[in-house]
């Protein structure tokens, strides 16, 4: 698969030029459908692109947002994906649209998965535009190596769009669409920031690599990935 690798100067210039297509795409799923399905991740390194993409013009009020997946937290926690999401993207204009959470009022995922899995059926459809993150793990969504439903979660044949996750590298319980619902997006984009993580990805490309992040490569010709130093 050829490499798709955008390289930038720097943070800032990797999110104006990734909101910016991230716009594109959502403007056309919009004039094509009537309305638009965006997943984002969490972690430090989306805020500057939340920024920058909730000061497109856009239709807002046509537009869905959920999470790739999320900690299984109260949203007004810090480590709220939720809260990362409603703080930096969905304010001014942008707050018209519709949030589809994916955590809920539960001790553990598990026990309202059925439920989640309800709710998600009848709120979204195919994802137009998928934003990503990786961590130096290797891990993308929340398919962390060693996680307990990490092979549900990678596989192509599944029927769950969504899956429960522990692992070692998460601190606590998790949900995240799987790698089918992933594939499946019209445009898909790995925003990742630094060295390492250049590194992660160059040796996600070998053959033989099993990194969580290699699994969606192989599958998903489409994905793009932007990166800065």
């Amino acid at each position: 698969m050829p490499e798709r690798l955008h390289c930038y100067t720097d943070s800032e210039a990797l999110a104006a030029a990734l909101a910016t297509e991230v716009a594109v795409g959502l403007r056309a799923a919009i004039a094509a459908r009537g309305m638009a399905v965006l997943a984002v991740s969490g972690g430090k390194t989306p805020v500057r692109f939340f920024s920058r993409l909730a000061q497109e013009i856009l239709d807002w009020s046509k537009l869905r947002v959920t999470l790739v997946d999320e900690r299984w937290v109260a949203q007004d926690s810090d480590r709220s994906n939720a809260r990362l999401v409603k703080s930096h993207l969905l304010q001014h204009a942008a707050a018209a649209a519709v949030f589809v959470p994916l955590h809920m009022d539960a001790p553990t995922p598990d026990l309202v998965m059925d439920n989640l899995r309800a709710r998600l059926a009848n709120l979204l459809t195919r994802f137009d535009v998928t934003v990503l993150g990786m961590g130096k793990d290797g891990h993308t969504a929340s398919f962390f190596p060693a996680g307990d439903h990490l092979a549900a979660a990678l596989d192509m044949q599944g029927s769950a769009r969504v899956v429960s996750m522990r692992a070692p590298g998460a601190d606590e319980p998790r949900v995240t669409f799987t790698l089918p619902v992933l594939q499946a997006s019209r445009a898909l984009y790995l925003h990742i920031e630094g060295e390492a993580k250049r590194l992660v990805w160059k040796t996600a490309q070998e053959d033989d690599s099993m990194l969580p992040i290699a699994a969606l490569r192989r599958v998903a010709p489409q994905l793009e990935v932007f990166w800065c130093p």
